[in-house]
């Protein structure tokens, strides 16, 4: 669902100036859509898993390529090859310690890295194994980007696959193993793959056991299903924040214009204040908006809904945070004040206690911000 374009003024040279260097946040990152292509290539090797390309630059125009191909189910498809070279405990550190570095590198100061463990058993691996090769992973990648002088504080989101039956296993998992590291934490759930036909009311029995527990949930909604998966999310399942939901424009009239009103689910996304963990380019790769400059981040916001700036798919977006920010000043008009409120924004979404996300306001988001501003 895509916005009226927003109206396109100067572009704000100050913004882009800074963007590499500014404090970022991102909620809405998969493990196995950010590896390095040759790292996808190396593993591969190992295993003797083909690969579509035989060189890393060519692998990574191939993951891109695929990726836009309009629709959320061929998306999707690009993932067979990263999940087939993460099926060994050295495969799956080495890519969590790689992903806590190229996204340090780029400036972000706490990610949340959400990943599905039942799609890393074919190796042998248990469930268990899984998470606790991934929390090493970016134990290592924390301890690592510290020494470089670029500290990041990583969290993961454990992710059940909406069409299996595994979501009270993968909860139960969530709970034995909720904040039991110092580096990839697991601070929340999530449920994510094809949106189409698998509503998250099919995993209300997962989403009730931690809600019980009080452990934060977050739920893929609104990206190639409608109003109804958000529908389902936010009162069904009762999630804190919805991954994407771009498509609640459609319960907006007149969207980017000042006589926007929202409808009874638009208004209350926005009234309780649930967040939405936006990724433009990968909207733009399945169709979910038309470009970045008419993506509904922009309506979303000015309607006053809780909006933040997540890359989703690094690998096969061939992007990062600095990226998608750079493509909302130049494409949508955004300016420094607008990325600072998304990540104001998302660093107060995060799933960790409430002192520890102002601590990351206060010390870390603001400051960097202040010092853009010269």
């Amino acid at each position: 669902m895509s916005a009226r374009p927003a109206p396109r003024g100067d572009v704000d040279e100050r913004a882009l100036r800074a963007v590499r260097s500014l404090p970022k946040v991102v909620l809405h990152d998969h493990l196995d859509g950010g590896l390095r292509p040759q790292t996808v290539l190396d593993l591969a090797a190992e295993v003797g898993h083909e690969l579509p390309a035989a060189t890393a630059d060519a692998l990574g125009r191939w993951f891109e390529q695929s990726a836009s191909s309009g629709t959320l189910v061929r998306y999707l498809e690009t993932f067979d090859h990263t999940t087939a070279v993460m099926q060994t405990a050295d495969a799956l550190r080495r890519v969590a310690r790689e992903s806590a570095l190229d996204l340090a590198a780029d400036g972000v100061v706490y990610a949340e890295q959400r990943y599905a463990p039942e799609q890393h058993l074919a190796g042998g691996l248990s469930l268990d194994e899984v998470v606790v090769a991934v929390q090493e992973g970016f134990a290592e990648g924390e301890r690592a980007a510290a020494e470089r002088g670029t500290p990041i504080r990583t969290g993961t989101l454990l992710t059940a696959m909406r069409h299996a039956d595994r979501g009270v296993e993968i909860a139960e998992l969530t709970l034995a193993h909720l904040g039991s590291a110092s580096g990839g934490s697991v601070v929340g759930f999530d449920i994510a793959g094809a949106e189409d036909g698998f509503p998250p009311e099919r995993q209300l029995e997962a989403f009730r056991l931690l809600h019980d527990a009080g452990v934060p949930v977050t739920i893929h909604a609104g990206e190639a299903a409608g109003l109804a998966s958000v529908h389902g999310a936010v009162h069904a399942c009762s999630a804190q924040r919805i991954g994407h939901g771009v498509r609640l424009l459609e319960d907006v009239e007149h969207a980017g214009t000042p006589q926007a009103q929202p409808g009874p689910l638009a208004a209350w996304v926005r009234d309780r204040r649930i967040p939405l963990e936006l990724c433009p380019s990968s909207n733009v790769q399945t169709g979910a908006a038309t470009s970045v400059a008419a993506h509904g981040i922009s309506a979303l916001r000015d309607l006053g809904v809780v909006v933040t700036v997540n890359t989703d798919n690094r690998l096969q977006s061939a992007t990062s945070m600095s990226r998608e920010m750079e493509l909302l000043v130049r494409e949508a008009g955004w300016t420094l004040d607008d990325l600072e409120a998304a990540t104001v924004a998302a660093a107060r979404a995060a799933f960790l206690p409430h002192p520890v996300r102002e601590v990351l306001v206060e010390e870390v988001v603001l400051p960097g911000y202040a010092a853009a501003r010269g």
